[in-house]
């Protein structure tokens, strides 16, 4: 089945008997066990990916350290693997942070991102020994430059820089980040960012020691990031006092969601990103800082998928067939924020030679707008099938809500065999435990 080979995760098989393994385990028999909506990480996919971004850039860039963008998906099981895989940890909260520290995360490898951190998070950040902490306005420099001084300490820190690249519309506005109209970073072309690096050098207490940039998420393309590179290079070719220890491009690399998707492969990012930095770095005759590169969704998105029962169905002649599921935009809010696009199978139906409906699925909260997959094909459906929509590793469980007071589901990870719980249900009584 061409969905199951292109966008499954990688020990996906169907079986003789017709039935979904992902890691081993019978996917039909974990949503009896555990009950359904859940989520499902393969955690070999995982392991995977880590190996391939370690190796396809280092081999071309051996100075290259890759970081998790946790935001992807922050949870204690899946740290284990990146941490045991070499990788570092991209946080941009005191709860991303908090999680690191606890998972026991080198603060070496750990960088702290986000356009508003509190004093208490910065606070945080120096007492658990942050040394790559990435700032990204000018009051954050202040702000730091002070706790820094009043902690008698020196801080190293990184500076955001937006280069004003444009993007093609497959990256969402919501999610394109390194243009001059965002919220995010010193923006090259109005000044801020010769401002920012000339007040740093008169900060005792701040020790800028490289440069950051993330144009958005994700990037259907490797041209931005060559457009990037060369122009925040030549901008920074005009510091002569400046020590580039550390060049980070960001994340943003893309996955395929659906069969149809064309992305480009971790080795032609590779090749893009460590090509473009060594030539723009002899040019300019800069010593080889070392390479920081940030894969969230392409961690742990294809390596997650969504697992939910079919209830009630709704025809509407000549007009639409609804399909509804224990789950939604509580569980998934990318279709309904980002009009993200998925695949869909029936997997207790996966060899259903019968003719193909167009069916939308639909979530069980109370928006119009909670549609999860929009006319897709599938054989015909009935209450009680079991429906995976795989990909769903990503920004789906990290943005969940209670909406509706409904539990967040629960999440298992698979390997060989074995299945085990790595985040637990929510109650009725957990959706009311904080109130007073």
């Amino acid at each position: 089945m061409e969905v199951i080979e292109k966008v499954f995760p990688d020990t996906s098989e169907i079986t003789s008997s017709g039935r979904l393994e992902i890691g081993g385990c019978d996917v039909q028999n974990l949503a009896q066990k555990y009950g359904t909506p859940f989520y499902l990480f393969d955690s070999e996919h995982i392991e995977n990916i880590c190996d391939t971004y370690n190796s396809e850039f280092s081999s071309r860039y051996p100075n290259t350290q890759v970081v998790y963008g946790s935001k992807a998906f922050a949870n204690k099981s899946i740290f284990k693997i990146i941490l045991d895989k070499g990788l570092g940890v991209d946080v941009v909260s005191g709860g991303e942070l908090a999680l690191a520290i606890l998972c026991g995360t080198d603060p070496e490898k750990i960088y702290f991102h986000g356009n508003n951190k509190t004093e208490t998070e910065l606070k945080l950040a120096q007492e658990v020994g942050l040394n790559k902490i990435v700032v990204d306005s000018f009051h954050e420099l202040d702000l730091l430059n002070s706790l820094s001084e009043n902690n008698d300490v020196i801080q190293d820190i990184l500076i955001r820089l937006s280069p004003a690249i444009e993007l093609d519309e497959r990256t969402h506005k919501y999610t394109t980040t390194g243009i001059l109209d965002s919220k995010f970073g010193f923006a090259i072309d109005n000044g801020d960012a010769e401002k920012a690096i000339n007040l740093i050098e008169n900060m005792k207490n701040l020790n800028l020691i490289g440069i950051h940039f993330h144009l958005g998420s994700p990037l259907f393309s490797t041209i931005p990031y060559v457009l990037g590179i060369k122009k925040v290079i030549e901008f920074l070719s005009h510091f002569k006092n400046l020590k580039l220890k550390e060049f980070s491009p960001g994340g943003g690399f893309a996955v395929s969601y659906t069969a149809q998707d064309k992305t480009p492969s971790v080795k032609e990012y590779a090749e893009a990103i460590c090509d473009t930095l060594n030539e723009s770095l002899d040019f300019y005759n800069f010593p080889k800082p070392k390479l920081i590169i940030e894969p969230g969704r392409a961690i742990t998105g294809p390596a997650g998928i969504a697992i939910y029962s079919v209830g009630a169905i709704k025809n509407i002649e000549n007009v639409r067939k609804y399909i509804s599921v224990d789950g939604g935009m509580g569980d998934n809010i990318r279709p309904a924020l980002y009009g993200a696009k998925y695949e869909a199978v029936v997997i207790n139906r996966l060899w259903d030679e019968r003719p193909k409906e167009k069916v939308t699925i639909v979530g069980k909260y109370c928006e119009s707008g909670d549609i999860l997959v929009k006319d897709i094909l599938l054989p015909e459906i009935k209450s009680g099938d079991i429906i995976a929509i795989p990909v769903s590793g990503a920004y789906s469980t990290s943005m969940a809500s209670n909406y509706n007071m409904n539990p967040r589901p629960v999440i298992i990870s698979v390997k060989d065999g074995m299945d085990s719980i790595i985040r637990k249900r929510e109650s009725l009584s957990d959706l009311f435990k904080m109130d007073v």
